[in-house]
């Protein structure tokens, strides 16, 4: 349901489009097929005011946690759309960095980069590795090509509710941090940007951008270790048959 969300968004992104629109569409879509949109109404851990929109759209060097609003996207953005979806008892999180009409190449390498370090992490998911190989893969195949790792904000672990146990970081070292079992679900979502990877909260208290201006990318996945291999429960492949079309 999440990925299906993700890709009505996809149908619809180009310049002129706002991400008030994308977050109207998600919730609409959301709601006709029984689930519920998790980010909206939740909690601030800053004692701000509770996230009003149903996904988080991120544009240019917006890293998380972007609120939707009425500035229309222009030719040559990037926005990086989370969807959190509660259905059936259960949660599943995931976000895709979308491009707005033709991007620069420099961009475009920035969200390569980006998508492979979270399939380089889901391959590192395996019983008996721990936590912190996941992060030291995404790391090291992000700082190979000089992008920046962000440190603040970790993927997580999930089930019942949207956060859990154990935060699973984009960084870290071979060897360290819990043991991975089967029967794991978390989320992996390497937060990456082009130059430093220091952040800064803006006004809102909610939206996070990159001291240095430059653009970031997020991809995320939600995963289950499941009879000892790694299931991907969300999806991007629909997504991208779309941006092929474009």
């Amino acid at each position: 349901m999440v990925s299906a969300t993700l890709s009505e968004i996809g149908k619809v992104i180009k310049p002129g489009v706002t991400t008030s629109q994308l977050d109207k569409i998600a919730e609409e879509y959301i709601r006709d097929n029984g689930a519920v949109p998790t980010f909206k109404g939740f909690p601030n851990p800053c004692g701000g005011e509770a996230f009003p929109a149903s996904i988080c759209a991120s544009v240019n060097d917006e890293v998380v946690h972007g609120i939707p609003n009425d500035s229309p996207l222009k030719e040559g953005d990037i926005v990086s759309v989370d969807c959190g979806i509660l259905l059936n008892g259960y949660n599943g999180d995931s976000c895709y960095t979308f491009c707005v009409g033709e991007i620069s190449e420099e961009v475009q390498h920035l969200l390569n980069i980006t998508k492979e370090a979270l399939y380089c992490g889901i391959e590192t998911a395996l019983v008996g590795k721990r936590i912190g190989d996941i992060g030291c893969v995404i790391q090291e195949h992000c700082e190979a090509h000089n992008f920046g790792v962000v440190r603040e904000f970790v993927g997580h672990g999930i089930g019942q509710k949207m956060h859990e146990d154990p935060p699973v970081p984009n960084y870290g070292h071979r060897g360290n941090g819990p043991q991975i079992q089967n029967g794991l679900c978390i989320a992996i979502e390497p937060m990456i940007t082009m130059g430093s990877p220091k952040i800064y909260m803006a006004k809102d208290r909610w939206t996070i951008k990159t001291c240095d201006g430059k653009p970031a990318a997020h991809f995320e996945h939600t995963i289950a270790v499941h009879q000892r291999k790694v299931d991907i429960l969300s999806s991007f492949e629909e997504i991208e048959k779309i941006e092929s079309k474009k």
